[in-house]
């Protein structure tokens, strides 16, 4: 039916090309963003998953801060109960040397003065192993935690080493000395048995800085993984993008022309008036 009221065959290309319109506009938006979901608008269902793990990945990026953290704060220990370790190795030839009886005056208040330096060297050491405020070996704390889960409900503790002088693992006293050959005699076993409490106690600091760095590990592989997942979930194809868009303009041209000669109908019902 001819009819200059009613043109349905324009309003059906209409229809197509605004569709396809929409479709193009889709296309574009992946190909500007590189996402085939950018917008709880594309596909709610998946972007609301998406987001889901994209806040676990955010979550598990202030775990592995945290864990760093902790892992410093312990090689800051390390480091320093290193020191006292060297220290005390030094501290106790002089004491085995100040223990000969046959030394004079002088060479005896020279080794003395040399292990009351090293000796006081220890407490500098302890009061400077800090790091973010936790000094893990002067006894201001008993441990240091870390997070290890993305809902701070599971923690890794690491504990402290108090490796202050007269402690229970440093048992040499801050005034200890090797003055005469009896103290350096009786010096030579106190140091030697602080040596060894010493290195036990990196030992443990050493095991508990290695559980946080398995956890660092463990945390990243997790968070790597929710990356790719979500990869897998919002990214765009875009070999397929290219293809959709390149078909798509072919049909905007086409839907354009088909819209045309529908528009065009109703003049040739001037034809029938002449």
């Amino acid at each position: 039916m001819l009819s200059v009221n009613t043109n349905v065959g324009a309003m059906i290309a209409l229809q197509n090309l605004s569709n396809t319109e929409a479709s193009l506009q889709k296309t574009q938006n992946a190909i500007n963003t590189g996402l085939k979901v950018s917008s709880a608008k594309d596909n709610g269902a998946v972007y609301a998953i998406a987001q889901n793990m994209r806040g676990n990945v955010a979550a598990y990026e202030s775990v592995t801060d945290s864990l760093n953290r902790g892992i410093s704060s312990v090689d800051v220990a390390l480091s320093a109960g290193q020191s006292i370790s060297d220290l005390l190795i030094e501290m106790k030839q002089k004491a085995l040397s100040a223990s000969d009886t046959s030394l004079d005056t002088a060479s005896r208040n020279a080794l003395n003065e040399d292990f009351k330096a090293l000796r006081d060297q220890i407490s500098t050491v302890v009061q400077n192993a800090v790091f973010n405020g936790f000094n893990l070996i002067d006894g201001s704390t008993t441990k240091i935690t870390a997070l290890a889960s993305t809902d701070g409900s599971r923690r890794i503790t690491v504990n402290a080493e108090k490796m202050k002088l007269s402690g229970s693992v440093v048992t040499v006293k801050t005034t200890s000395t090797i003055s005469t050959s009896t103290k350096a005699s009786t010096m030579v076993a106190t140091i030697q048995s602080s040596l060894t409490n010493v290195n036990a106690a990196l030992a443990r600091l050493s095991s508990g800085a290695k559980k946080y760095s398995i956890q660092v590990d463990f945390v990243q592989k997790l968070s790597d993984t929710l990356s790719a997942g979500i990869g897998n979930l919002v990214d765009a194809n875009m070999a397929q993008e290219s293809a959709r868009l390149q078909s798509l303009q072919v049909k905007q041209q086409l839907g354009v022309q088909a819209l045309s000669i529908a528009n065009s109908a109703p003049s040739i019902t001037l034809s029938l008036f002449r």
